[in-house]
């Protein structure tokens, strides 16, 4: 019998299913991620934790225009768990090498926990992602 679990997978609809490839195939090397399976030119794109079952992401090219904003009703931003502090300071570094706009440079959000330490941008779609980890500083 399958277990119960909190989310298998998030599909997004996005205008440029190829720049969000070209995109997203980087950023997800940088946070630990990588694409599952091939699914041909015409997608999905799908990424998910290496080699371990857990939440994928897919995207889907949008088949109808709109513009996204995380201040409508839907979706507001990802979160992108990872494993140290250093890592969301390489996505950040990653994200302004791309002159993604950044929300919130690294740092720690008490009000999300003792240890919560994340990093805020804007892909180039306009969706909010984040770099987060819930442990404390090392070394």
């Amino acid at each position: 019998m399958p277990r119960t679990g909190f989310i298998d997978h998030i599909g997004i609809g996005v205008p440029d299913l190829a720049a969000a490839k070209a995109y997203y195939d980087e950023l997800m090397a940088v946070l630990g991620l990588r694409e599952w399976f091939d699914t041909g030119p015409g997608g999905p794109l799908n990424y998910g934790p290496d080699g371990a079952q857990g939440t994928q992401l897919f995207f889907y090219q949008a088949e109808e225009p709109g513009m996204y904003s995380r201040h409508d009703t839907g979706l507001h931003h990802l979160g992108f768990l990872v494993a140290s502090r250093a890592v969301v300071r390489e996505a950040h570094r990653w994200a302004l090498a791309r002159d993604a706009v950044v929300l919130d440079e690294p740092q720690e959000f008490p009000q999300y926990g003792e240890h919560c330490f994340a990093t805020y941008w804007l892909d180039p779609h306009g969706i909010k992602l984040e770099a987060v980890c819930h442990s404390p500083e090392t070394g």
